[in-house]
């Protein structure tokens, strides 16, 4: 699986000849330098972005064939994302922000709103679910895109860098949350910096230059 990327006349080879198996309840953990390729392994894993040559199958979902709106429906009731910049609406409230994939899939708004209050808790938010993302810090509003990706019964979570802006205390608790829910049946793919959280993967992936160049390696003891 490839895709590249024209920047300034130059083309850009994101990923490059990449070919991945990844089982379900699996925690698959991404490394590599900072433009290496993985957040966009896993924009092309979440249906942000196509393949430009090759197969990938995500859900029983063909991603390189499938419409905009079957792919759209996929990433509202399966797939969780956390993202480096958290992607937060500033004029919406922390439970707002946390309830959108819910009530994008058509979920009642009371009934999403308790949820995403259920979920701002789990994560160590409670009572903060009426302030806006300026109101908290930039590791608060980590934890409300955390809460984000966890809300509903996801089948996936695609997480980059998703301790990149907390403590090490509060990241391993992120890490065993997320250790919990692949224990649950929860497949995880996560790219990280943090040599700590290796240690929560089944197997680790390697990319330098948009390359797989390790094969995938058993992580640590689950912790």
């Amino acid at each position: 699986m490839t895709k590249n990327f024209a920047i300034g006349g130059e083309v850009i080879h994101a990923v490059d000849g990449v070919s991945l198996t990844i089982e379900a309840a699996e925690m698959v953990i991404l490394t590599g330098a900072s433009g290496s390729g993985k957040s966009t392994l896993l924009n092309l894993i979440g249906g942000l972005e196509r393949p430009d040559t090759g197969q990938l199958d995500v859900l029983g979902v063909d991603v390189t064939g499938a419409s905009d709106a079957e792919l759209t429906r996929m990433r509202l009731t399966q797939i969780g994302f956390v993202f480096q910049d958290f992607s937060l609406l500033k004029d919406l409230t922390l439970a707002e922000n946390v309830s959108l994939p819910l009530e994008g899939a058509g979920q009642h708004r009371k009934e999403a709103r308790q949820q995403a209050t259920a979920h701002l808790e789990r994560v160590g938010l409670e009572g903060m679910e009426n302030r806006f993302p300026d109101e908290v810090s930039g590791g608060q509003q980590q934890r409300v895109a955390i809460a984000r990706a966890l809300v509903g019964r996801r089948s996936l979570i695609l997480a980059d860098e998703p301790t990149g802006a907390l403590d090490s205390a509060t990241g391993r608790g992120i890490m065993q949350l997320l250790a919990g829910l692949r224990d649950e049946g929860v497949t995880i793919v996560l790219s990280t910096h943090n040599p700590a959280n290796v240690a929560f993967g089944d197997r680790v992936v390697e990319l330098q230059d948009g390359k797989q160049v390790l094969p995938a390696l058993e992580g640590g003891a689950r912790p």
